[in-house]
């Protein structure tokens, strides 16, 4: 099996924006970029920089309806109808429309459809889009930021071949316009790992949500209370994660790498560090499966970069110097930002604290354990 990996990539994202107010920033990806080329983690001779190549409309289509995308098709030029666009959850506070809405949509997908292509022809083991993971977008709507969901469309592409298919998500949001495209299916397993449901939009993925028909039993949640730290989030992690894996024996692996799970995002409550999300990282290169690893949500730009550079760097095997890249200093002093390590030092959180949120992950992970498990498991068996 090959060891190279692909980074695909375009900085024609750079020419969209979704308004200078919303959170989702295309500097992040610029910033995560330039950090990954400044420690020299594109050079590597087993890495692969590839152009991104749009998606062919109709492979949306896969997931979405015709109807939806023609309507966000409309949105790409400033002639589009407000009213038409609202029934679509287009125009709102969340999901602007904004000009060249649906090429961008087209440039994320394919990357993501590139990725899970090379992978799946085994040209590489692992192939990462840190602009994917768009994992809100539902058949007719768009949700939550995403337009397209792109990691629905590539694992359908997978799934269409074949392939039977994991999807792990480590987002601080739980993962629901995934679990919908694959719910009632036996061929993708989707494990979320995610701040509750009832503290944090979407307002789903509890622990007792775990498919329908064909596919019960093939959706794990693992909500966690505002709060986790490292610790919790990684005992949730190993405390389940792989055995799910284990059982139902996939033929590739498709991550969500969300890094809004960080304790100084702006959005959300839970409290990791890039040690944590590293760690996870390095947990999932373990499992030794084709991989089409995809980026997520993350609104402090400067862990966004962090973060999915020690990703790239686990990806390959590598270790990178612990202080921040000179170029990379000079770029982000001006916004403000004062981190001058790759790495966070440890968050110590109170005992009384940690130990509440300890008892409320453990049930979490007795619950899955004892009610997605079995299922996977007796299935395998009896295949």
């Amino acid at each position: 099996m090959t060891t190279q990996t692909a980074f695909i990539f375009t900085d024609a994202y750079f020419q969209f924006d979704y308004g200078p107010y919303h959170p989702l920033r295309m500097e992040r990806l610029e910033l995560a970029f330039e950090l990954i080329q400044a420690y020299g983690l594109l050079d590597l001779p087993q890495a692969r920089l590839l152009d991104t190549v749009p998606a062919k409309p109709e492979a949306l289509a896969s997931f979405h309806r015709y109807e939806y995308l023609n309507v966000l098709k409309s949105c790409n030029q400033a002639d589009y109808d407000p009213e038409v666009c609202r029934a679509y959850g287009l125009g709102s506070g969340d999901n602007p429309v904004f000009p060249g809405v649906w090429d961008f949509a087209l440039l994320t997908t394919g990357a993501s459809l590139q990725c899970a292509q090379l992978v799946a022809d085994r040209q590489v083991q692992v192939a990462f889009n840190m602009a994917g993971g768009l994992h809100h977008a539902l058949p007719n709507r768009a949700s939550g930021f995403c337009y397209v969901n792109d990691a629905a469309v590539a694992i359908t592409q997978l799934v269409s071949r074949g392939l039977r298919v994991v999807y792990i998500d480590l987002d601080a949001h739980h993962g629901d316009g995934v679990q919908y495209a694959f719910e009632d299916t036996d061929q993708v397993l989707t494990i979320s790992l995610h701040q509750h449901g009832r503290t944090l939009f979407p307002g789903t993925g509890f622990v007792y949500d775990t498919g329908k028909d064909r596919g019960q039993g093939y959706a794990a949640n693992l909500p966690l209370p505002p709060g986790t730290g490292d610790d919790v989030f990684l005992q949730v992690f190993e405390g389940i994660v792989p055995d799910l894996v284990t059982a139902f024996q996939p033929d590739i692996m498709v991550t969500q790498l969300g890094v809004d799970t960080f304790r100084t995002d702006p959005l959300t409550n839970l409290c990791l560090t890039t040690n944590g999300f590293s760690r996870a990282v390095r947990l999932l290169k373990s499992m030794n499966l084709p991989w089409v690893a995809l980026g997520g949500g993350g609104y402090h730009l400067v862990n966004v970069a962090r973060a999915w550079t020690l990703a790239w760097a686990a990806m390959n095997d590598v270790e990178p110097p612990e202080t921040l890249p000179e170029s990379f200093l000079r770029r982000i002093r001006p916004s403000g930002y004062r981190e001058v390590k790759l790495r966070d030092e440890p968050v110590t959180v109170e005992k009384a604290v940690t130990a509440e949120i300890e008892t409320t992950a453990r049930q979490v992970v007795e619950s899955v354990r004892r009610t997605v498990l079995p299922v996977i498991a007796w299935n395998r068996n009896r295949s």
